[in-house]
């Protein structure tokens, strides 16, 4: 007799690396995915934002930008950070923003992201693949190293430690690779009306924005998606 096929849940998360609250949010999520383990196969994909288009080559001072950004003063800046370290401690995430941590320009980033989702297995064992190796690699390297994920030799070598092939990551950032389907995922996402980031689109259509925790995620899943499947 053979077993019942399992529901299968696309799930497509709109982020940028250099949002804390998006490595939050997957983090949160995991715990979702662990929760229906056997459930419902989960596939993830991973869609570009970037929340400062125009951040320069050098980047910036985080924490000259936020104040600049938001508008707020650099006790407030302190306590945002420290909440936000706060909250990814207890998810196992060690936030090292140390007085040398800067804002990065992101686009070479989302172009190796948008290149390892393309050479993704279809039938990957699991419900994450490379790309998502990547994008955490990313998040590790930004927010726990420091490393400038600006920098195209940086990303190759980050590329290269998920498996990637390295040359070919070398080869796609000295050129114009995947920019123009990465400003097309961009401007998709914008007509749909996501402004802000972490954005998780379940089965193509139930929007679920922010890092939400892990109730509010089962609970539409529960409702939407399982009963709707039984």
């Amino acid at each position: 007799m053979t077993e019942p096929r399992v529901p299968r849940l696309s799930v497509d998360i709109v982020s940028d690396v250099m949002c804390p609250w998006c490595i939050i949010g997957w983090l949160k999520f995991r715990k979702v995915i662990d929760h229906f383990a056997g459930r419902l196969d989960f596939r993830v994909q991973w869609h570009p934002f970037e929340l400062n288009p125009d951040m320069p080559a050098e980047g910036e001072d985080a924490a000259e930008h936020v104040m600049r950004k938001y508008g707020i003063s650099a006790e407030q800046s302190r306590a945002n950070t420290g909440r936000l370290a706060g909250i990814a401690g207890e998810l196992g995430f060690t936030f090292n923003r140390g007085p040398d941590f800067r804002m990065r320009n992101s686009f070479d980033a989302h172009r190796l992201l948008t290149w390892a989702g393309a050479v993704e297995e279809p039938d990957q064992d699991g419900p994450t693949g490379v790309q998502t190796e990547l994008k955490l690699a990313l998040f590790k390297a930004h927010f726990i190293d420091n490393r400038d994920v600006g920098d195209t030799q940086v990303l190759a070598d980050i590329a290269a430690s998920v498996g990637l092939d390295r040359d070919r990551a070398a080869a796609i950032l000295g050129s114009r690779e995947f920019g123009e389907m990465v400003r097309t995922e961009e401007a998709y996402w914008a007509d749909r009306n996501i402004t802000g980031v972490p954005a998780f689109i379940l089965g193509g259509r139930m929007l679920i924005p922010g890092a939400q925790d892990p109730d509010v995620f089962i609970r539409v899943i529960e409702n939407k998606v399982l009963a709707a499947a039984a």
